[in-house]
């Protein structure tokens, strides 16, 4: 069971919730959060009574703010706001990011300064547990006034409106909750801008993204080593007295990692300890340099996303306690583009390097091995095209890398004249990360493969550990085949955890 009660949410709740990873349990309200909301919704309704004029209560929206409303429209002025704000296009998001947005948005609500009733809470932890899951469109959103697109299309079913998954098809969300005995929301005052005022689309699809660039983080370690195994580089730039002169932790915590995959020594690294190699290029001697900033990147951006799947995003915001209720601007998404924008960078960075590693790999120029990595290289092209394919998505993050916050268009007759377009950001994170994972099993196929090409001569145990995991499918290649069959299956190896278990088994766990 898990409790929300709008302080506690991290990243490993939204992901259980997003992946139904326990079949078992369900998402309810804390009683002490409960309280808070009921105390809210009794102020503002006091308010109501009294004629007090507040946006989005009794007033309309955006530019129409001066607009005052009477109290017989109060009902129909939430449901037009939702219907006229469904404007989402393009594909929806998957249900994962669904089920991540309803469980940020019910527990934005928690916090107990919107104003509105338990019941609109409970209605969508109903459809939740009850995995009934709206349809909303990826594209839409500026960011600011919260995802007001995305949202609405959230809220458009729960009042039974729209459209819903049902066994991955879109279906009538009116005739699905008849079939399901479920009633609709039927909104009272200030419950629709309530609903959509906020930035929880970008977030839970942030924290998702953050989530799936955590398990990258540290194979791009593993494939570090691999590949510097196979370069017969040198680990002394992994001494730990080189970090502690530059103490950024992700730094420190890449060394460790590289020195614990690597080991003291092994039957390559003996081979060439004599060599006149003075240094390494930069793609295996900077390692710690880069991963850490990535590390840390990361951890920073997890942080943000945290506090923000805890935070009151709604506007007007209501204080029961201090008799106020307070336009304000929590709504804007900067900090979590911000974020977003600089966790792309840092991945697509991490990316790059790894591909300057493989480029080392099948170039004879920057090693022993043969070119391409081909044992009969001219009849066989090996992997020379690997490259060009990692290449090519470095490419592409580049340009996905462009910070979308740094843009900005007025919207709503300028009244809401500087926006963060941080789901633009959110979105395209998770594009760049799926990115990175391509180019990191591209490493790991062309390490293993020139490991092999190194025989008799072994690796340190914890790469054999990886290597043997990885050639369970991906056999060596002693002439050409289709090379994206193997880069999926080692992609889903990094997936589905099967080398980080093969590392935790020989050595231990890896730091992120």
């Amino acid at each position: 069971m898990i409790h929300l009660d709008g302080e506690s949410l991290n990243i490993e709740d939204v992901w259980a919730v997003a992946y139904k990873t326990k079949a078992d349990f369900s998402v309810s309200v804390a009683d002490s959060a409960a309280a808070r909301v009921k105390e809210s919704r009794e102020y503002i309704e006091g308010r109501i009574k009294n004629g007090d004029v507040m946006y989005g209560v009794n007033t309309g929206f955006g530019a129409f703010s001066s607009v005052k409303i009477s109290k017989q429209d109060i009902v129909q002025l939430q449901k037009n706001l939702i219907r006229s704000h469904c404007t989402g296009v393009g594909s929806p998001f998957s249900i994962p990011e669904t089920r991540a947005i309803m469980l940020l948005r019910a527990n934005a609500l928690v916090r107990g300064h919107s104003g509105i009733r338990f019941t609109v809470i409970k209605k969508i932890l109903e459809f939740l547990n009850n995995d009934i899951i709206p349809v909303i469109p990826q594209q839409g959103s500026v960011g600011a006034s919260g995802d007001l697109a995305p949202l609405s299309h959230l809220a458009l079913a729960l009042i039974g409106e729209g459209k819903v998954w049902n066994d991955g098809q879109q279906v009538s969300a009116q005739k699905w909750l008849q079939q399901k005995g479920i009633e609709p929301l039927e909104l009272a005052a200030k419950e629709g801008l309530s609903l959509i005022n906020g930035c929880q689309v970008m977030t839970a699809v942030g924290l998702l993204n953050a989530k799936e660039a955590r398990r990258l983080v540290w194979m791009t370690d593993l494939a570090g080593a691999m590949s510097l195994e196979a370069l017969r580089g040198s680990r002394s730039a992994f001494d730990p007295l080189i970090a502690a002169t530059r103490p950024h932790p992700g730094e420190a915590k890449t060394a460790r990692n590289m020195l614990t995959l690597l080991g003291a020594k092994s039957e390559i690294s003996e081979s060439h300890e004599n060599c006149n190699k003075v240094q390494d290029a930069y793609s295996l001697r900077c390692i710690p340099a880069v991963h850490g900033a990535a590390k840390d990147a990361l951890n920073n951006t997890v942080k943000t996303l945290e506090v923000e799947a805890n935070s009151s995003t709604d506007n007007p915001l209501v204080f029961a306690k201090d008799n106020k209720v307070l336009s304000c601007g929590n709504f804007h998404g900067e900090p979590v583009a911000f974020s977003m924008d600089f966790l792309g960078i840092a991945m697509s960075a991490m990316a790059s390097m790894s591909e300057c590693r493989i480029e080392k790999l099948i170039n004879p120029a920057m090693s022993e091995l043969p070119a391409f990595l081909a044992p009969q290289g001219g009849l066989n092209s090996g992997l020379m095209i690997v490259q060009v394919a990692a290449a090519s998505l470095v490419s592409e993050n580049k340009i996905l890398s462009h910070p979308a916050s740094v843009d900005s268009i007025p919207t709503s007759a300028d009244k809401e004249d500087h926006v963060s377009m941080g789901t633009i950001a959110a979105r395209k994170l998770g594009q760049i990360v799926k990115n990175a994972e391509n180019i990191v099993a591209m490493e790991l196929l062309c390490a293993s493969q020139a490991l092999d090409l190194l025989r008799p001569l072994r690796p340190t145990a914890a790469v054999a550990a990886a290597y043997e995991v990885i050639r369970t499918e991906v056999p060596f290649a002693e002439v050409d085949r289709v090379f994206s069959d193997d880069i999926e299956a080692i992609k889903n190896m990094i997936r589905s955890e099967r080398l980080s278990m093969a590392i935790r088994e020989s050595v231990g766990g890896l730091e992120w």
